[in-house]
């Protein structure tokens, strides 16, 4: 993650597609955003995401938002 984001949430998205053998077009078909939006998310540089998207995603992955989702630690020197 580039420092300029400021923020430490990492997405576990990869993880659980693959885990239930699901790609991105399946889940974003599945939630109703683009292929782009869930990329996005994948790949730790979406900066929001709606709730009633998030909620979607966890409803078709069968999964609960800190599944999806957690907060890196801090490091040294790192603003927390």
């Amino acid at each position: 993650m580039p420092a300029e984001d400021g923020h430490r949430v990492s997405c576990h998205l990869d993880e659980l597609l693959a885990a239930r053998g699901m790609t991105v077009s399946a889940l974003a078909e599945a939630v109703g955003v683009t292929p782009v939006n869930i990329s996005v998310l994948k790949n730790d540089r979406a900066k929001a995401i709606r709730f009633s998207t998030l909620t979607a995603i966890c409803e078709v992955l069968g999964c609960q938002v800190g599944d999806l989702l957690s907060v890196r630690p801090t490091t040294v020197g790192q603003p927390g």
